[in-house]
């Protein structure tokens, strides 16, 4: 058993494919089709069903994918300790974060660390905290940045404290409420609402919000982008609820604080419990925690 024979079979199990996993590890799909027969060959057993252009993991696969992961990052923690010494911070960390915080939060961040550790690569995954928690416990992210506190079982994970953020009404501009100071989430009870579809942990967050104040939001309009959501609101097709980070300044749009002291968001750092991170792993967990912005960002008015 070879160690690119593992990264193959990883890839396609990632990728959902041979030819996305072939492009992804740089090798000829012929070449990587050849090396999983010959895994499945020494491992006595079939890894993969492959129905047409369809490749699925099989029983088998499911099993023997965590142990394929954990002896990679064996391997890479390996190189890591061979090529880290006292003057340098070298290696990999694999990042996940939510899709309404990637886009905002992470980017300065990233640039900052990249400077400050050029030798060191870093990996960024974008996908809903369920999944990304998943991806941690099988060791394929190292650090997450999420919104907290998580809903997960007992002490599995370690949460590291990094912001908490104000929410805000989006209105149209015309809004009869807009050019309020404050507003409370009961007199937008009549208002059509705009709101991230299910699997968002932000939407758990405004539902939240909106059972305090007693209101049933008629949703007419969900999305997985703020951005998409912000466009209908600009339109006047309704309104919704936006954390102080997706505050963009929109000639159609209004953003006006709530009033409900418990209307926020906090986002934490995220490691798995029990979990040794390397020198590059812990030196992003540092940077991540010693570089965050004391306030989020106000909306233009």
């Amino acid at each position: 058993m070879e160690f690119h024979q593992l990264r193959y079979f990883c890839a396609i199990a990632d990728s959902g494919g041979f030819s996305r996993a072939a492009r992804l590890t740089h090798v000829s799909q012929p070449s990587l089709s050849q090396q999983i027969h010959k895994l499945e060959e020494e491992l006595g057993a079939q890894l993969f069903d492959r129905i047409g252009r369809t490749v699925r993991l099989t029983e088998l696969g499911r099993a023997f994918l965590p142990r394929a992961r954990a002896l990679l990052s064996d391997l890479e923690a390996a190189r890591s300790a061979v090529a880290e010494s006292s003057t340098s911070i070298t290696g990999s960390v694999c990042v996940g974060v939510i899709p309404t915080i990637a886009p905002y939060f992470l980017p300065p961040l990233l640039a900052t660390f990249s400077r400050r550790y050029p030798q060191a690569r870093v990996t960024v995954v974008e996908e809903i905290t369920p999944l990304l928690l998943e991806r941690m416990r099988s060791g394929a992210i190292d650090v997450a940045v999420v919104a907290v506190p998580l809903q997960a079982r007992g002490h599995e994970f370690q949460t590291f404290p990094l912001i908490e953020e104000k929410l805000y009404a989006a209105l149209p501009k015309r809004h009869a409420l807009a050019k309020r100071k404050s507003i409370t989430l009961g007199e937008l009870h009549d208002e059509p609402f705009l709101l991230l579809r299910d699997g968002h942990c932000f939407r758990e967050t405004a539902v939240a919000a909106c059972k305090r104040a007693r209101v049933q939001p008629k949703i007419i309009f969900e999305s997985g982008q703020f951005s998409s959501i912000l466009s209908m609101v600009c339109a006047g097709l309704g309104v919704s609820i936006i954390p102080a980070m997706a505050l963009e300044k929109r000639n159609g749009c209004q953003f006006v604080p709530l009033e409900d002291g418990r209307a926020t968001r906090a986002i934490g750092a995220v490691t798995l419990n029990g979990r040794s991170l390397s020198r590059v792993q812990q030196a992003f967990l540092t940077h991540l925690t010693a570089k965050i912005a004391s306030k989020p960002a106000h909306p233009a008015q």
